[in-house]
């Protein structure tokens, strides 16, 4: 028994192993406290709209996420607590670690059914080739999830075996990256096809747009970090660790889209309060004119983000019911992004 624990410890570096996961499991609860943070303004800025769909859909994301949370940390203690110095217990694969990796491909799946439903709305009226590409991306990558996790409960039950299913794990991590890609570039391509020549809202329209490109190259490169980690280190833990933040930055990311017409106004009724004094100073003669603008374009803020609350919100109406001397057509679809 001796000599069998002598052989095993020249094998495990607990710091890029254990000491990998454990950081690993810091930084997700950091993450998770972020999540709490965005799922408390989402439901303070929303408070008095009732039991809607997105409110069901960002408990269930926490749900999942603190789940997820859970299951991590119980692999981490059962590794450097239950079996503290039992080098034999530290090859194997703990239950918790097994079903973490069902929660989180879970949860990136429902995520990812999320953006395809934004598409889906942001693109009504238009062509839905963009809709129909995700959607078919989506459902593929479900498929090799499921076979990836079928090989974890089939084949992986020592830390040796994990090299067995490398291939399944590049393969995942691989198209979600690309999905990622693609449904930051379609909702950015859908976006930037429906300015409307204001001033404000096409601020408003490339705000949002800076923010998908940064939330979807955040993910793509967490699941490419976790790639070239198991590639060029395949016998430690770190890409694992690069895998438990990844659903975090999935729901992080979403309630802050959901968040983002709080910032956003938040920004420009700023910016306007600026504008009106500078008005005031330089020329005082103006500020009842410029009052009353302010007045009605505030107004016309509110009637924009009234209806946000509504699931099947209509996004796209005719210019000419504001403006009948302009055939042009007045788009919504940030309003439906940035809102629940």
């Amino acid at each position: 028994m001796a000599s069998s624990t002598q052989d095993l410890v020249p094998q495990l570096q607990l710091a890029n192993t254990f000491g990998a996961l454990f950081i690993g499991v810091i930084l997700a609860a950091v993450l998770f406290g972020v999540t709490n943070v965005q799922a408390f303004i989402y439901f303070r800025t929303h408070s008095g709209a009732g039991i809607t769909f997105y409110k069901l859909t960002v408990i269930w994301l926490w749900i999942l996420d603190a789940l997820h949370l859970v299951l991590i940390v119980h692999c981490i203690y059962f590794y450097l607590v239950i079996n503290f110095a039992n080098i034999g217990a530290l090859t194997e694969i703990v239950w918790s670690s097994k079903l973490q990796t069902v929660v989180s491909v879970f949860s990136i799946f429902v995520e990812h059914l999320l953006y395809v439903h934004r598409i889906w709305i942001v693109s009504k009226g238009r062509s839905k080739a963009l809709l129909i590409i995700v959607g078919i991306a989506v459902i593929l990558n479900s498929g090799i999830a499921i076979v990836g996790i079928w090989y974890v409960y089939q084949g992986v039950h020592t830390a040796a075996d994990v090299i067995k299913i490398e291939w399944a794990v590049f393969m995942y991590l691989g198209t979600v990256a690309f999905i990622d890609i693609l449904i930051a570039s379609s909702l950015c391509y859908l976006l930037a096809t429906s300015r409307t020549g204001f001033s404000r809202t096409d601020l408003f329209v490339t705000k949002l747009v800076s923010y998908i490109i940064n939330t979807g190259c955040l993910t793509s490169i967490c699941s490419m970090t976790a790639i070239i980690t198991c590639a060029v280190m395949p016998k430690n833990y770190i890409f694992q660790a690069v895998e438990f933040l990844l659903l975090k930055l999935y729901v992080v990311s979403y309630i802050a889209l959901l968040n983002a017409r709080y910032y956003l106004q938040a920004n420009t009724n700023t910016m306007n309060s600026s504008e009106f004094h500078m008005c005031r100073d330089v020329y005082p003669s103006t500020l009842h004119i410029r009052s009353s603008q302010d007045e009605k374009l505030q107004a016309s803020r509110k009637s924009m983000f009234k209806h946000l609350d509504d699931e099947v919100l209509h996004i796209t109406r005719p210019m000419q019911a504001v403006m009948p001397q302009r055939p042009n057509q007045m788009t919504m679809e940030m309003n439906s992004l940035s809102s629940a």
